[in-house]
């Protein structure tokens, strides 16, 4: 373990005027945690978080916006409101007490927003193309446009500075400034397009009102993209003479990207995900620092501090970006500094902090459920202050391992049954997509955990009834999970696999034709397929009952999925519901598909049937547990909402309090698995 005092993480830096006490910063990004368009209690509590965690700088509102015409995509703060002040400056004073500085990401979105949202004023951009992502047709910007706008980024700059800020960001990559700068985005006639320079020309407009605005001292930086890589996009050196100028107009730090985010496919290149190399623009990085006279800061895919300390030793950055590390344990710095370094929980590349936005409306970690909900569910589990309890907990898959983990944080004799030799439940199926093995990360942490905290793991456990009550337990929480569901079949039942067939290798030397049917919309099928494509010689069709391929797959997550479909040429319909399954006079399989558009049937007849459909509650144990209980298994919403210890008392001669989570419950997904179990635990 490196020293603390030599340690190149927690080594200060200064910029400008400003001393950060560390290296480390969490980068722009938005959560979606803003109130009415203003960073509020929640906003704060996250960033705060993070600042108690011992990052140096934490960086707010991805992206905030300037102007009305710039309508909120994904939760950006609303910077043309003067009424954001006072919640700028108590954030700024909160992250400051705790030690960190702060600044805000400001932007123009431009052309990546919509045009059906806020108050529905057309967006716009360099050139009338079509934004992807959102799907907005943006008007080319008149130069009254250009006009009001140069003035809006001066006046969000100025209530930064008002709001206690140490420093802005803009954002020039996607949005409105590099819409300009770039030759793919600008096909303008006028002063603002053709050459290099007219392309630049708006860009540095903005900057020098933003200088001029906020003058000489407040910090001023640019998260751009110094290679688009793609075809007729902005190159390098175009890029780099760019960020030149820049910082000769102002700019004090520039913050770098390689790639762009129009499309998925490009966006999830731009951010790496699970499966992909760690750091991969460290040394594409490194180049523009070697060519820079200030200061560099990258972030992409630096999860792990190896890699963050190999970025500063080697001199290609200045401050390292570990900003969905920090999503996962904002406490990440502090452990470096404790000598803590395997305790910090693992960013494992989920992306679903990103993906959850657009699914469910906010950032959420895959496995660190108190992310957005610091305000009533704490990061650090504290002791318990009340009696030390005897809990049993059946199951050791994320829900299980979680509640052993919370438990024994907080003090109790925990004894944790498995069934299976290794843990991990369906994570471990997951995880045996090669491409996503990163996921055993979830269960490795906890398992890691709970041997520190004393669990009691028994693993090839199958735990009867007797075998708990052996233990004379006060609390037993049963995290069985679930079995997949066939049943939605009128008939042919016995005679599909299904994707834990395929994930588990049961489904042995496949051939020929198989259908796989995803009545899910998640992961499961999507895995099993991918998993699939690995034999040449099959040949695949994906059917779905959606009216969109695996909704529940978001647009940074699916890139991988749709280039193993594409390579190995997998079918792909849609609106189609499997309804049953029979044998043909040969040995195969006829498959009926009934399409709720035409109300007619149409057959398949293929060589297997794979189907995802969720699970079913394991629920046995839990059923002859009830008579027992003291609650009859009843969980008081209210309590569990509020934090409070569960108090129901249904059965007076019962022996014990009994709980079920995760997919013993209902079919779900990680989030919620471990969520259950943290919130149920830590009033306990």
């Amino acid at each position: 373990m490196p020293s603390v005092i030599l340690d190149p993480l927690l080594q200060p830096f200064r910029l400008k005027h400003l001393t950060l006490r560390n290296r480390v910063v969490s980068t722009s990004h938005e959560p979606a945690f803003g109130e009415d368009g203003m960073p509020k209690d929640r906003y704060r509590a996250y960033h705060v978080e993070k600042a108690r965690g011992g990052v140096g700088l934490t960086m707010i509102g991805g992206s905030a916006v300037v102007s009305p015409d710039s309508p909120p995509a994904f939760g950006n703060l609303l910077l043309y409101r003067d009424d954001i002040v006072p919640w700028l400056r108590r954030l700024a004073d909160d992250v400051h007490e705790a030690g960190a500085a702060v600044m805000c990401q400001v932007t123009h979105l431009g052309r990546r927003t919509s045009n059906f949202t806020g108050d529905w004023l057309p967006v716009v951009s360099a050139s009338p193309l079509r934004e992807p992502a959102h799907r907005a047709f943006p008007k080319a910007a008149e130069s009254w446009d250009l006009d009001r706008i140069v003035a809006d980024y001066a006046s969000a700059a100025v209530r930064c500075k008002e709001g206690g800020l140490d420093g802005i960001e803009l954002e020039a990559y996607g949005h409105l400034l590099d819409s300009f700068l770039s030759p793919v985005t600008n096909h303008r006639e006028d002063e603002w397009g053709g050459g290099p320079e007219n392309r630049m020309a708006f860009p540095r407009r903005v900057i020098r009102a933003v200088r001029e605005a906020v003058g000489p001292d407040f910090v001023v930086g640019i998260r751009m993209s110094l290679d688009e890589a793609q075809p007729g996009g902005l190159t390098f050196d175009e890029a780099l003479t760019a960020a030149q100028r820049y910082a000769a107009d102002g700019i004090d730090f520039i913050s770098t990207i390689h790639g762009s985010i129009e499309r998925d496919a490009s966006l999830a290149k731009a951010i790496p995900s699970i499966g992909t190399p760690l750091g991969p623009y460290l040394d594409f990085t490194g180049e523009i620092k070697r060519r820079l006279t200030v200061p560099v800061m990258h972030a992409a895919r630096i999860a792990d501090v190896a890699t963050a300390r190999h970025a500063l030793r080697e001199g290609l950055l200045d401050l390292v970006g570990m900003t969905r590390a920090q999503i996962a344990d904002p406490h990440l710095v502090a452990k470096v500094k404790a000598g803590q370094e395997d305790r910090i929980r693992p960013c494992v590349g989920a992306s679903y902090c990103l993906d959850a936005i657009y699914d469910s409306g906010d950032t959420k970690c895959v496995h660190n459920p108190s992310v957005g909900r610091e305000l009533h569910l704490p990061h650090l589990v504290p002791r318990t202050t009340g009696r030390r309890r005897k809990a049993v907990v059946v199951g050791a898959g994320p829900a299980g391992l979680e509640a052993a983990r919370v438990l024994g944080e907080r003090g109790h004799d925990v004894v944790l049954f498995e069934a299976s030799d290794q843990p991990g439940g369906q994570i471990r199926l997951a995880a045996s997509n090669p491409r996503r093995a990163d996921l055993i990360q979830i269960v490795d942490w906890r398992l890691a955990e709970c041997k520190i905290l004393g669990v009691d793991l028994r693993l090839g456990a199958y735990a009867e009834p007797d075998d708990i009550l052996a233990e004379h337990p006060d609390l037993v929480i049963v995290a069985a999970g679930g079995t997949p569901n066939r049943s939605f079949l009128a008939t042919g039942e016995g005679l599909v696999s299904d994707t834990w067939d395929v994930m588990t290798g049961s489904l042995r030397r496949p051939r020929g034709e198989i259908l796989v049917y995803d009545d899910h919309g998640g992961y499961p099928a999507m895995d099993a397929v991918e998993v699939l494509t690995a034999s040449p010689d099959l040949r695949i069709e994906y059917v779905t009952p959606e009216r969109a391929l695996a909704p529940d797959v978001g647009s940074m997550n699916s890139p991988a999925y749709l280039r193993a479909f594409t390579a190995h040429g997998v079918t792909i319909t849609l609106a189609r519901r499997l309804r049953s399954v029979r044998r043909t006079g040969d040995g195969r399989l006829a498959a009926t598909l009934y399409s709720e558009y035409t109300e007619a049937e149409t057959e398949r007849i293929v060589d297997h049937v794979v189907v995802e459909h969720g699970t079913l509650p394991t629920d046995e144990l839990y059923v002859e547990l009830l008579p027992d209980s003291t609650n009859f298994g009843e969980v008081d919403h209210r309590a569990l909402l509020a934090q409070e210890q569960q108090s129901v008392v249904r059965n007076e001669a019962g022996r014990y309090q009994l709980f079920r989570i995760g997919d013993a419950v209902a079919s779900r997904n990680i989030h919620a698995a471990i969520h259950d179990a943290l919130r149920l635990c830590l009033p306990v």
